[in-house]
């Protein structure tokens, strides 16, 4: 086995956690799953494959990947998500590295699919994130979604054979579901940093998303997949504006505004939308 750790967040995802567990026991014996409250059986599977299942409250993407990260066995970390499960390629590259030099960070291409269908053009199609690190030198940054990494200045990135299969939706209700939760999230995170929602933001930047998924990076090619997923930014770009706007409305008209290291999370209307 490699000196690595591989640290998972979940919530429900029992099905997806029984099909990765077998090809990530490949590489580890040291599996670490951040739990927030699955009721499906995931604990269970975590369990039957022995990996180290916590229930942690949620604070956050970044905030519960550290914490798997802190309870990992190894200093080099594989951390992934609940629906992303690392191909054959993938796995023997990972098992070829010495892990020998803590500033290194792999970065690894993606393959995104909407229900069954392979995505290969539009943004999902060019999808690759840095996955692999040494947690001495490395952690996530914790804002409230879109988590990222903290490199050092003199990180080395290198790339990595073979692919993250990323099993992004099942399907068009699941897709909405998904695009409005991190609009909302996206506006909390926004009314924290002080921005604002002009008029470009709202009906300017939804279009342009559109047009630079769509056509710029061919997600016509995609079919109709390619068409939702395009659609589906447009609507991301301008809930989260939106969102934004009436947080930020209903605070002034409140007068409860506070600097923004103050501001708690605005609870959005549950039946709100804009198409």
């Amino acid at each position: 086995m490699t000196s690595i750790s591989v640290v998972i967040i979940t919530k429900n995802e029992a099905e997806m956690l029984a099909k990765s567990m077998p090809i990530l026991k490949q590489i580890t014996d040291d599996i670490i799953v951040i739990d927030n409250g699955s009721t499906d059986g995931t604990l269970k599977i975590a369990a039957q494959n022995g990996c180290r299942a916590y229930h942690k409250n949620w604070d956050g993407y970044g905030a519960n990947k550290n914490k798997g990260i802190q309870l990992a066995l190894n200093n080099w970390i594989l951390s992934i998500d609940a629906d992303e499960i690392p191909d054959e390629t993938l796995i023997r590259s990972i098992k070829a590295l010495n892990f020998d030099d803590e500033k290194v960070v792999y970065d690894i291409d993606y393959k995104a699919y909407y229900g069954n269908k392979l995505i290969r053009f539009g943004n999902w199609g060019r999808d690759h994130h840095i996955r692999i690190f040494n947690r001495t030198q490395v952690k996530w940054a914790e804002p409230t979604v879109h988590e990222t990494l903290i490199l050092p200045k003199e990180a080395v990135v290198k790339k990595l054979k073979g692919h993250i299969q990323h099993y992004s939706v099942k399907n068009e209700q699941e897709h909405e579901a998904k695009t409005i939760h991190y609009a909302q999230l996206s506006a909390i995170k926004y009314l924290k940093c002080g921005k604002k929602a002009g008029f470009m933001k709202m009906y300017l930047a939804p279009l342009f998303h559109f047009v630079k998924i769509y056509l710029f990076f061919l997600g016509f090619l995609d079919g109709k997949e390619g068409f939702k997923i395009a659609k589906m930014a447009f609507k991301n770009t301008r809930l989260k504006y939106h969102y934004l706007s009436e947080a930020s409305q209903t605070i002034r008209q409140k007068k409860l505004y506070k600097p923004a290291r103050q501001v708690m999370p605005y609870k959005f209307k549950a039946n709100t939308r804009v198409e």
